[in-house]
């Protein structure tokens, strides 16, 4: 035994030293030119596939000339969320203290899931967990905890839903009782209801039509006396109201719905209200939009994804629920390998009873860390700063006849479309065909300036409409970007419209 050999393929310090040093260089240096560097890359999808052909390696490589493969295979053929001009989605910029919190987290390589496995990094995630709770104005000792992201923050806080107001033993028996026979509904706006709820849903394996959609206001919030109507309606057909979901600051348009008047419907129906702060929910943090989000303290669960407007590096999301026990009693299971038989003082929280993860990663630490790192106010100011390049670009918009704005700035999220003089005047067409004209000439700006490198913005849909949508969610952007991407879009515009392109889509 003595003599018998044994590889430790680790690295020795002095060379882990000299690579990871190697390392930063590298990414201080991207973090430099983040500035100036293409968004999003104009290759095709084979094209990418090429430079990553390689078979399984046999013998080990250099882990120096590995890394290297960072500036020649990897920045090239990426999009780059942390330019200050990447709009698309809602997808933070990512915090550069959360890059060194990401290394530090894989280095001790702790799973979250346990206390004994996890001591340092459970009391991390507990506190930073008040720390959000106190941010949105929720109970510091309410239940929560971080996820992958937004569905998974959901998902967990409707599963909490379902074995506590469901009328039977739903944890054990599941869906299966034959003596409901209706279906457990879930409410949410028809416009800016996130699709990450019918996701939810159909995890939950209730169905995708479990979601009943309720009519939307003029300003796109959720309308409360048709949602009294689809519940009474539901209830008639022997359906099970379980939750209403309100939106917290919307997917296209930054909406918050009337968040204390559907907590008094939830409150007088017995039905779980739910709020889906994924994309908005910080923005309590501004002291001039504090006042719409009167309401969200009512909440029996809140998701936001600190991985959107915390500017928090992918992936983490967040949910909290008011009663830490409703969360245990829908997810905690009993194994003796996983605490030992007997209890010790040597013990603590276990997130696993708590979600849907048994094995979690250390995410909190970079929440930790960035919030630290930034403070209160600044978050205030960087969250601020946002608002103002989102209310910057609809006064550049209203200014601009070959612009229309669709909808008041609110928080980060604003869409318009262009629609050209020249192309009114020159086509003599009906408001339906000049609608899908300005619908495929939208299209093509969007994929034409994506294809550009300048900024990265996706197209949706403004009832009906396809529309130029931008998420100002990066803490880099300045009214300088803002400006320039306006500008490029006139520009894109222009030159589609003058050569009559779209008819040749």
């Amino acid at each position: 035994m003595e003599n018998e050999a044994f590889d430790n393929l680790d690295m020795k310090p002095e060379d882990f030293r000299k690579l990871g040093y190697r390392v930063i260089d590298m990414i201080t240096e991207y973090y430099t030119s983040i500035q100036e560097i293409p968004v999003f890359p104009p290759v095709t999808t084979s094209e990418v596939e090429e430079v990553f052909k390689e078979d399984f390696p046999e013998a080990g490589q250099d882990p120096f000339n590995i890394v290297k493969e960072w500036k020649t295979k990897i920045l090239p053929y990426a999009t780059h969320l942390g330019s200050p001009r990447y709009f698309g989605f809602v997808n933070g910029s990512g915090t550069m203290i959360g890059t060194l919190a990401e290394a530090m987290a894989a280095a001790v390589n702790m799973n979250s899931g346990g206390w004994k496995a996890a001591p340092s990094a459970t009391e991390i995630e507990r506190r930073t967990i008040a720390w959000i709770a106190e941010l949105v104005g929720f109970p510091l000792d309410c239940g929560g905890l971080f996820t992958s992201g937004g569905t998974m923050a959901n998902f967990t806080a409707l599963e909490t839903a379902l074995r506590n107001i469901a009328p039977y033993d739903i944890t054990n028996k599941g869906l299966q009782d034959k003596q409901i026979p209706g279906k457990f509904r879930v409410y949410m706006s028809d416009h800016e209801g996130h699709i990450s709820i019918t996701r939810v849903v159909d995890l939950l394996n209730m169905g995708r039509e479990s979601v009943h959609l309720v009519k939307s206001r003029d300003d796109f919030s959720m309308d409360t006396a048709d949602l009294l109507k689809c519940i009474d309606q539901d209830i008639s057909n022997g359906d099970y109201p379980l939750c209403v979901v309100g939106q917290v600051g919307s997917i296209n348009v930054g909406v918050i719905d009337p968040l204390e008047e559907i907590a008094a419907i939830c409150k007088e129906r017995n039905i779980w209200f739910h709020a889906d702060g994924a994309c908005g929910a910080v923005g309590m943090l501004i002291p001039e939009k504090r006042e719409q989000y009167q309401g969200l303290e009512l909440a029996d669960s809140i998701t936001l994804d600190p991985h959107k407007w915390l500017y928090i590096p992918y992936d983490c999301g967040c949910v909290l629920v008011r009663d830490a026990e409703k969360m245990r009693r829908a997810f905690s299971l009993q194994a003796p390998y996983l605490r030992g038989t007997l209890p010790t003082e040597y013990s603590g929280l276990y997130y696993l009873d708590y979600g849907p993860e048994m094995s979690r990663s250390f995410r909190a630490l970079k929440v930790w860390m960035s919030i630290k790192h930034y403070g209160r106010e600044g978050y205030r100011k960087l969250l601020s700063q946002n608002v103002n390049c989102v209310e910057y670009l609809d006064t550049l918009v209203r200014k601009d006849e070959d612009f229309q704005a669709l909808h008041k700035p609110n928080l980060l999220m604003y869409c318009m479309q262009y629609a050209p003089l020249i192309l009114k005047e020159k086509y003599k067409l009906n408001p339906e065909q000049l609608d899908s004209r300005l619908d495929l000439l939208n299209q093509q700006i969007v994929d034409k300036i994506q294809i550009s490198g300048t900024a990265f913005i996706m197209s949706s849909k403004i009832r009906g409409r396809i529309v130029i949508r931008l998420s100002v969610c990066s803490h880099r952007t300045t009214k300088e970007d803002i400006l320039l991407v306006f500008l490029k879009l006139k520009e894109i515009g222009e030159g589609l419209s003058s050569r009559n392109i779209m008819e040749e889509y």
